[in-house]
């Protein structure tokens, strides 16, 4: 984690309730629970997968993808899969691969993918000499057998105008792209204003299949 003086929000739940609170944004924002047993069953019937994500927690470490199959269960933890046929099996699975701290619930978006594996976007913002600049906008693809992107995980850049030509065709790079940022500046004043001293901001963003943009975490940190 890149060291800065700005000051650091490291709970996913309290910016994401920040930037739910604005009606422009929460609609970019997937569906997010606390982690519970029940709160898992519930998310589960109504998107079929999940990622269980540490509320502090960076680098993808602690991610876990849950899914809903035909005939039970299945866990991704890092490139290992598993199987259940139970709801009970599930949890004591989960259980065992959970470091003991606290767990959020995120609705799982089905990214675009470029040579089968999915792909999002890092977009870093600095207040640099009282200005919010754009250092990076890039493309991230997961490691071959993983669903995070993070590079710490084996995950590659790409350049943004080439990941966003290759999942959604060379017309939509411009507008992709300027839509990124009108998230990125209202949130970023959504932000200020609830947290006031932030100087680093690393969003990180994902479109679906029909093209919409998802905001997964806005980093206070970012590498």
């Amino acid at each position: 984690m890149t060291w800065h003086p700005g000051r650091k929000v490291s709970s996913k739940v309290l910016k994401q309730n920040a930037l739910e609170a604005h009606p422009q944004i929460a609609p970019h924002i997937p569906h997010t629970k606390t982690y519970n047993d029940s709160n898992l069953i519930e998310m589960l019937n109504r998107y079929n997968m999940v990622f269980v994500k540490p509320i502090k927690g960076s680098l993808g470490n602690g991610v876990i993808q849950v899914s809903k199959i035909d005939g039970g269960y299945s866990y991704k933890v890092n490139s290992k899969k598993y199987k259940v046929t139970s709801y009970e099996a599930l949890l004591r699975g989960l259980a065992s691969s959970k470091m003991k701290r606290a767990y959020i619930i995120q609705q799982g978006i089905d990214l675009l993918r470029i040579d089968g594996s999915p792909v999002d976007y890092r977009v870093k913002y600095v207040l640099d000499k009282g200005m919010w600049r754009y250092r990076i906008i890039l493309g991230r693809v997961a490691r071959p057998g993983l669903s995070i992107t993070n590079i710490s995980k084996g995950g590659r850049v790409l350049h943004c105008n080439t990941a966003i030509r290759r999942t959604l065709g060379a017309g939509a790079v411009s507008h992709t792209i300027e839509e990124m940022k009108q998230l990125t500046r209202l949130c970023t004043y959504v932000l200020e204003q609830r947290f006031p001293g932030i100087t680093h901001l690393g969003y990180d963003y994902g479109i679906d299949k029909n093209g919409k943009i998802w905001i997964f975490e806005v980093n206070t940190s970012p590498n």
